[in-house]
């Protein structure tokens, strides 16, 4: 990618932002939706900056923070071995393949009545609920990566006679790793929005139960300013795991 193109690029994508800023600037002023529901963004900004400063705004945010960075670290590593036990082997894909797919699909949400019973309403729970539904992604990822290896560097490693840890991660881990960093930043977007969720319901310190108290009152800025920290967090998580990925997959550019 030369850089005129990603010069222009990111032209284009802050033309964009600046436009739906706009569009949201006249539709507040111009009253088309009432305050109540929707702020100015002079005001949103006004709202924010004095949560940060003075107020708990900035606690909320690092408590979200941690607990999605907590639930996506175990994620990771629970979903990067399990994979790499399943994928590693074609009878465990054939045996497994089907069981994962029927619960893959199952929504983290939904299992939060079944955590709540076992956890209470605890930071355990979100936990518990934040690391399962976020790891589903590295799994598959992980498995697919075993899967799509090509034959030939299993029958290099079985004429080299390495063992099963050592075809692992010598051959098998490296093929897949593009798989597993892709699979990584959806996980990672997953592992935020289900922090949130958990927050609403189990009654955390996080920016879940701030947008939902804030809601409750018809707070909209306030409400508007946890939405925009959100918004900012996955924008900067997920451009520190892309520089990342940049850096790990650099021996495989040509």
């Amino acid at each position: 990618m030369t850089t005129t193109f990603r010069i222009r690029a990111w032209t284009e994508s802050l033309g964009v932002l600046l436009t739906l800023i706009g569009l949201w600037w006249l539709a507040s002023h111009q009253q088309w939706v009432s305050k109540v529901f929707l702020p100015t963004p002079e005001a949103t900004v006004a709202s924010l900056l004095e949560g940060l400063i003075q107020g708990d705004l900035l606690q909320f945010t690092l408590s979200t923070v941690v607990r999605m960075g907590l639930g996506w670290g175990l994620a990771s590593v629970l979903g990067v071995a399990l994979g790499a036990l399943i994928g590693s082997s074609a009878t465990a894909r054939a045996w497994i393949g089907p069981t994962l797919e029927f619960v893959r699909p199952l929504p983290a949400s939904a299992l939060l009545p079944l955590a709540i019973a076992i956890f209470g309403l605890s930071a355990g729970m979100v936990l518990f609920v934040v690391a399962f539904g976020a790891m589903w992604p590295v799994l598959l990822a992980t498995v697919h990566g075993f899967a799509s290896m090509h034959v030939r560097l299993t029958e290099v490693s079985q004429a080299l006679q390495l063992s099963r840890l050592a075809f692992v991660f010598k051959v098998g881990l490296p093929n897949a790793m593009p798989d597993i960093l892709a699979g990584m930043r959806l996980s990672l977007t997953v592992s935020l929005i289900v922090a949130v969720v958990g927050e609403m319901i189990a009654s955390q310190s996080g920016l879940g139960q701030a947008i939902l108290l804030a809601a409750r009152s018809f707070r909209a800025s306030e409400l508007f300013a946890g939405v925009l920290l959100l918004g900012a967090i996955g924008f900067a998580s997920n451009a520190l795991l892309a520089l990342a990925e940049k850096k790990l997959l650099n021996w495989q550019m040509p």
